[in-house]
């Protein structure tokens, strides 16, 4: 299904890939990307080198909508709290070796990282994956809604970057070595997107319009 719908996605835009390799080919991994356009999830579930199960919000878990992404192994996730739910089933497919996509702004933005949700270092840190940095560039435009979809022929980039790996704290893990993971994954995030900037020679769109929602 993937490689059928990526035929599609190729078709419509152009579609570049950078460091596909720095995504280990077996074992645990956990996907963090940046989050800038409504693109973004589908995007990085087509296109990873490896399928993955990505967070998502619940909110989208409606009708048809819901029966999908249950069937393509989608993990539906609260935001507003913590989802302990979801965090065993990202949990359970990081220990069966799969690869989990997770964004831990929470919401769409400017792609800076500018929020940092501690969800990615809990995964990191109790089942001791490696994290991969993933910069997403194109899928929206300056001055446009989180809402917004890129017109046919837009050029969109995904860039890999290098993993950043803890080992495994089964227990315990107090909140000082929470905070120490956490400062650490998001100083590891913000420099990928940061020398993705400037290896691509683009810009990312910056904050979302006023009145735009964030969803």
């Amino acid at each position: 299904m993937r490689a059928v719908v990526r035929g599609y996605v190729s078709r419509r835009f152009d579609v570049h890939e950078r460091g596909q390799g720095k995504v280990p080919e077996t074992g645990p991994v956990i996907l963090a990307s940046n989050h800038i356009g409504w693109l973004d999830g589908p995007l990085l579930v087509l296109q990873s080198p490896r399928p993955t199960h990505a967070l998502v919000k619940e909110e989208q878990y409606v009708g048809r909508m819901a029966w999908f992404l249950t069937f393509v192994g989608q993990i539906k996730v609260a935001r507003d709290r913590t989802d302990a739910g979801a965090l065993r089933q990202a949990v359970g497919a990081l220990r069966a070796g799969q690869v989990v996509t997770i964004y831990p702004e929470g919401t769409r933005g400017g792609g800076e990282f500018a929020r940092f949700k501690g969800g990615v270092t809990w995964l990191a840190l109790v089942t001791g994956a490696p994290v991969v940095p993933v910069a997403m560039f194109g899928t929206r435009q300056p001055g446009e809604p989180s809402e917004a979809k890129p017109a046919k022929g837009t050029r969109l980039d995904i860039v890999y970057g290098d993993p950043i790996q803890f080992p495994m704290q089964v227990w315990p893990r107090d909140r000082g070595m929470l905070e120490d993971a956490g400062e650490q994954i998001l100083g590891h995030l913000r420099a990928h997107v940061s020398w993705s900037k400037d290896a691509l020679k683009r810009d990312l769109p910056g904050p979302l319009p006023r009145g735009s929602s964030d969803d």
